[in-house]
Order: structure tokens, then sequence, then C-alpha cells
């Protein structure tokens, strides 16, 4: 699934937190946000897409999700901090190439084509991986290591990128064809940006093979890369994307400008962007996987970058001057995701409230992100009772409808989706700060399920009075406009 990913490590956080963040973008894919209770969770999983079975483990852990409202394509859960302040993103589709794929092809789902042959069940997806991993472990390497061992066992029908974070740790995870993976502990002082291809552009394989202290990968790595002449590197440099991605021309058109953004909004002083004599322009295949942020970066920073249609540059689709390039890249912010979130763990808070996600439906330009406590028994039914039919009664249609109604009239619109957006944000801000103290002082139970309700109260007077204005707005717009002036 086309998606944009932002890693960032405590050192590179304005608050010494660790964030994982992705845009879903789907197909107008309708999500809720919930809890899944272990009681809920299966012990026998089947997967739609894959047709596969696997027995799971029988204790699971509470655990958030954003999965799909409409089940018939399965469950897609995406994103989700766990009991034990995990975080979890899953995931965004990478590039990969025909030599890395030939070596270890995908698995794929085979239907038997007679009665006397039996249907051969594909790998996992990104339908499968979270329910399958985040349940069941307790630091972000145990992450890596469980969804390690499915990968081997089972493989995958697609090319994945999977983030884990926990209090300490960033690691970023990649599959290799069907059945090989390489993973890599985030450095404390990044920002990672990846742009739906292969991101990793260095890797420390002695580690790997050996303490293992930030690199892990699969146990033949080697040999698979010797085997096969996949090494396409030059003077014994060992850099992954080389050899396990792509370097395509619709990369310059839909991947490395989204790069080339995030890389210019972290670190507009320490490299040159822009002009002649730019170090890395929208189309260079060696943008750098992270970068150490001239400023250190908040939960704003990341949804900003999340948002953003290439505004300041000659390549926003928004923009009121044709300028040649107007909308020739794919944006970040667009129209057709589902869920996004920011899984961001806290370390100067008590155990119950150091897992905050912060949940944006939508177009991510257009809509708010909301803080929501994770460490609860149900959400609101502003976030989880989403059906398919459209309402103004839950924040995944609300932002929605704000989304549609603001781009057709963008000029007159977008100075009120900023204030909606900053307004979630210092509110929602203000009751987390507000119900960390209460925790801190008292461990009375139902506290976060207050917190969670009055964050949605907050989140819905935003959005229907914001509603209203855009509506406004974009009635006005309307091409069959005429007053009896106008003769």
């Amino acid at each position: 699934m086309p998606c944009t990913t932002v890693l960032v490590g405590k050192k590179a956080a304005n608050d010494n937190t660790t964030m994982i963040a992705r845009t879903d973008d789907g197909h107008f894919d309708v999500k809720k946000m919930i809890v899944v209770e272990p009681k809920d969770q299966p012990r026998k999983y089947k997967s739609v897409n894959g047709h596969l079975e696997i027995e799971l483990p029988a204790d699971p852990m509470r655990y958030t999700s954003c999965p799909n409202v409409d089940l018939k394509e399965g469950i897609w859960p995406a994103t989700g901090i766990n009991a034990a302040n995990v975080g979890m993103t899953a995931t965004e589709t990478i590039t990969s190439n025909p030599r890395v794929l030939a070596a270890d092809p995908l698995v794929r789902y085979q239907k038997a084509k007679n009665r006397r042959e039996k249907d051969i069940p594909g790998g996992i997806g990104e339908e499968d991986i979270l329910l399958l991993v985040l349940p069941y472990i307790h630091t972000a390497r145990e992450g890596v290591l469980r969804l390690a061992s499915l990968l081997e066992q089972y493989g995958t029908y697609e090319s994945n990128g999977i983030a884990f974070n926990d209090e300490n740790e960033v690691w970023w995870m990649e599959t290799i064809g069907g059945h090989h993976w390489m993973a890599k502990r985030v450095p404390d002082d990044v920002c990672v940006i990846m742009p739906n291809q292969f991101g990793m552009d260095s890797f420390d394989l002695d580690d790997a093979f050996g303490e293992k202290k930030a690199h892990l990968c699969s146990a033949d790595l080697r040999e698979f890369i010797e085997t096969y002449h996949l090494d396409c590197n030059q003077n014994g440099v060992f850099n992954p994307r080389d050899i396990f991605g792509s370097h395509s021309d619709m990369d310059h058109v839909y991947n490395t400008p989204r790069a080339w953004f995030m890389g210019r909004f972290l670190t507009p002083w320490s490299h040159r962007w822009d002009g002649d004599g730019a170090e890395y322009t929208p189309e260079s295949d060696n943008i750098p996987w992270s970068f150490v942020p001239d400023r250190k970066v908040s939960v704003e920073d990341v949804k900003y970058m999340l948002s953003s249609h290439y505004q300041g540059t000659l390549y926003n689709p928004y923009s009121a001057q044709n300028t040649g390039k107007r909308g020739i890249y794919r944006s970040i912010g667009i129209n057709r995701t589902g869920v996004t979130t920011i899984c961001q763990i806290r370390s100067d808070v008590p155990d119950a409230v150091k897992g905050l996600e912060w949940v944006c439906f939508g177009s991510t330009t257009f809509g708010a992100f909301l803080p929501v406590y994770p460490n609860v028994p149900k959400l609101p039914a502003y976030l989880s009772q989403v059906t398919t039919d459209t309402s103004t009664e839950n924040f995944y249609w609300g932002s929605r409808l704000i989304g549609a109604l603001a781009d057709s009239a963008y000029a007159s619109s977008i100075q009120l989706i900023e204030r909606y957006q900053n307004a979630v944000a210092a509110r929602g801000r203000q009751l987390v700060l507000e119900y960390d103290r209460k925790v801190s002082e008292s461990d009375a139970p139902g506290l976060l399920e207050e917190a969670n309700q009055k964050l949605c109260e907050m989140a819905k007077e935003e959005t229907i009075s914001t509603l209203n204005q855009v509506l406004q707005q974009a009635s006005l717009k309307m091409k069959n406009g005429y007053n009896l002036a106008d003769n």
C-alpha cells in the first residue's frame, strides 16, 4: 500500500520521546480506531488475501488497532500501541528489483486448478502483520525477531517496511524477496524518511553477524547476496538500497520527491536542496535514509511532513501560479489516505500514560491529529463506532468531509483548516497535560477513558465547527452561482 513513514529517535525529538508515524494510503478505505482485548484476539487466524492459517500464542496483550470497517478484504489493522508500551506500524510498501524477486520469489496464493489439487496458501502481508506481532512483544527489538520468525516460516507476498518503537528504541525492518529480511536500530539522534522505496542505505553486516547490537538480518543473507550476484556496490561500500531496492523512472515521480521535501524540511541549513549546486533534487536516487535534523523534531513537525504537498516549491498542486511544474509529483498528503498515526512512547511520565497515539483520518493535508491514550479497555464511539455510511457523528467521516470540501475551495478554506488543526493540537495537548498530572497523583480507574472521552468531545466540537465553515466556502465556489445583480 502506498504510504509515507517518518521515524524519530529520542535524542532527535524535542521531548526525549520515540516516534514512529505512517500515512496509510489505501483506496479511500473506511477506518476506525479500536482496542483489542486479549479475549478478542483470535487463537487461530486465517487471512483473506493469503488464505493462510496460523496458530497464535495463547497469551496476547491488549493493543490498539486501526482496522478496515469493511472486512471483505481482511482486517488491515495498520498501527497500534500495546499494553507493554510498544508501538508498531505496518506496513510501508517498498520497492525491490527483479534480481531479488527471482532469487527469492514472493509467496503468492495459488488457487487449485482442478479438484485433484489443493490451494497453496500465500505468505503474510500488510493485511496480517500487525495482528500477528504486536499483541506478543514487549520491546521494539522483540517485534523484529517475532516478525522475522514468521517471515522465515511463512514468507510474504509483498515487499514491506515495518517500524517498531518502545521507550528507548526505534527499529526499522525491511523484507527482501519472499523470506529474507534486515532490520536496523534507528540511531537516537536521527530522523528517518521513507517514501515507498527500499530505504536503508547503510548496514553493518559485521554487527548483524556478531554482537547484533543495532543490526539484525536473515542468517544466510551474505550467502544469498553472493550466490545470486546481487551486490551492485563499488569500492567495498555496502548500500542495501543499491542491492535490494530500485532506481526507476517511476521512483522519480512517485517516491524520491517525497524524500526530498522531508529532507529539505529537516535540514534546511545543513544541506542545499534548491537551485544551482543543490546536493539533492526531487529526482535524486541518493537522498539519505536518515538525517540529524537541524533542530529537534516535535509531533507537529512530523504532522507537517506527513501533511505536505510541496508547499513553498514549484510543485505545489494548490499554487495559484502556473509554474509549469505544478502537481507533477505525488504529494505526501494525498486524497485517499485512510488513517495516519504517530505512535509516541514517552519517558517522563508514569507507565500508564507512556504511550500516546496521535490519530488523523482522511487526507492529512486537511485533517487534524488528535492525541489518544491507548492504555484503556475501549475507545470512545467517536473513534470506534464507524460504518461505511457517511456521517458527522465520527472523526473518520467528519475528517473526510472537511477534506473534500476544503480541497474544492482551497484558497478560501486553508486558513480555516490551519486554525482547526492548531486548535485540536493545542486543546488536545492541554487535556494530555491535565490527565498526565492526574494519573501521576492518582491511579484511579477510568481516568484515561475519561480523558479520551473529553478529547473526542473536543475534536467533535472543532470538527463540526470547521465543517460548517468549509461547507459555506465550498458552496460559494459552486459553478452554478448566480445573483440578480450579475445580469
